[in-house]
């Protein structure tokens, strides 16, 4: 019981580890500035923590204005407090926990310093209370419930020592604010969930599509062996009798596994039991597919090297099909944008489709499922895919088929 009760305070106050931030939209990510790029070490600004750095700024020189002008305390008090209600702003998106620890740590020493040269009564200042609520909805978004309950109790115990007489509306201000901090951790959850889930069925549902050309692939291949096998005997000359049973054996063999195969994945048939017959499409239909994106506006070009017929059918259709998700994208997400593709087959299969920036504006970015799929198809092959934004604009899909796994 002892254990249960201590255990949040000391995850709270010692071994507790928030959540990491989470993924922020592109556009609370900002390119750095030409002048401000010689300076600082980092491509790219994140928004919110640039603003959180603005914010504890301005808490740090408003601190030091209120408290500076009187000689009550010494120097490095002052400039202590002003850390104090600064430092955890600044620290709040990256380490929480360690923002919270913090300011619990130096609140004292600032609350001190507040009272002495203010004579205010509470000792807040308006810097402590903005720097306090801010830290404390963190907490709450990114920690465990655990946690964030040990936090509003060491919150409350600090306001009824303080100042007995505010202890009401500042536990129900902490109360709200934790509450709201929560209330957006328990939807991120469910949200994360939901994706998760999502992105299963969506793995699976492609695994299954896979799985259909594949089976039509390793189909045709043994009915062409079972086909050879059943006429080399009558084209053999003299007594074959050694040969003619061997390959008997192989078509029985053959056959059966065409049998165990069809068996295995007739469960990849639609709902109404129906299964695709379609040849599926493979590199030979890449000027098709090349056509189509060129008619809906973008602006392809096309580079080819090696001999793209003698690439095996299965690393074929899943080159088919990266392209035409990363093309689909394109047409998405950058309308009117030049794009270039690159099927280069040198004893392995490399596939590249990169798009500049779109014309006009596109969609907002999905789920990312198209690239849940490439990955999967590459996977599957023994390869590997990459896929990110390009300096200057764009987005770039590499993909790595390798003939091991196929041949």
């Amino acid at each position: 019981m002892i254990s249960a009760l201590v255990q949040p305070f000391w995850l709270a106050f010692f071994r507790g580890e928030a959540d990491p931030p989470p993924v922020r939209s592109p556009r609370l990510r900002r390119r750095t500035p030409g002048v401000l790029r010689l300076l600082l070490p980092f491509d790219h600004v994140d928004v919110v923590q640039g603003a959180d750095l603005v914010v504890a700024a301005t808490l740090f020189v408003t601190t030091l204005t209120e408290l500076s002008p009187t000689t009550r305390q010494p120097a490095y008090m002052v400039y202590l407090a002003a850390l104090g209600f600064s430092l955890p702003v600044a620290l709040r998106e990256r380490r929480p926990l360690v923002a919270w620890r913090l300011a619990v740590v130096l609140m004292p020493v600032s609350l001190h310093v507040v009272e002495q040269v203010t004579d205010m009564q509470p000792p807040y200042l308006g810097a402590a209370i903005v720097m306090y609520l801010l830290v404390l909805y963190t907490v709450a978004a990114r920690s465990d419930r655990r946690v964030t309950i040990a936090v509003w109790v060491v919150s409350v115990l600090t306001v009824w020592i303080v100042d007995r007489n505010t202890m009401t509306l500042s536990t129900v201000t902490m109360t709200v604010i934790l509450l709201f901090g929560y209330n957006v951790r328990v939807r991120r959850s469910a949200t994360e969930s939901r994706d998760a889930a999502i992105g299963e069925r969506f793995v699976m549902a492609e695994r299954a599509r896979i799985a259909r050309e594949l089976h039509d692939v390793v189909a045709h291949h043994l009915s062409v062996i079972a086909i050879q096998a059943e006429a080399v005997p009558m084209e053999a000359r003299g007594d074959a009798s050694l040969l003619e049973a061997g390959l008997a054996q192989i078509r029985g063999l053959s056959l059966e596994a065409i049998k165990e195969l069809r068996q295995v994945l007739g469960v990849l048939r639609d709902q109404e039991g129906r299964a695709d017959t379609t040849p599926p499409p493979a590199l030979d239909r890449l000027d098709e597919l090349v056509g189509n994106a060129r008619s809906a506006g973008l602006t392809v070009l096309v580079k080819r090297s090696g001999e793209l017929e003698e690439v095996p059918t299965a690393m074929a259709v899943s080159a088919y099909r990266i392209v035409q998700e990363s093309l689909s994208n394109a047409m998405r997400h950058a309308p009117g944008s030049a794009v270039a593709v690159e099927v280069i087959w040198a004893g392995d299969l490399r596939v590249r489709v990169a798009n500049g920036p779109g014309r006009r504006p596109g969609e907002a970015p999905g789920a990312g499922h198209g690239l849940v799929g490439m990955r999967e198809r590459a996977t599957l092959l023994g390869g590997s895919l990459e896929a990110g934004p390009m300096e200057g604009g764009g987005f770039e899909v590499k993909a790595l088929l390798p003939l091991e796994r196929t041949s």
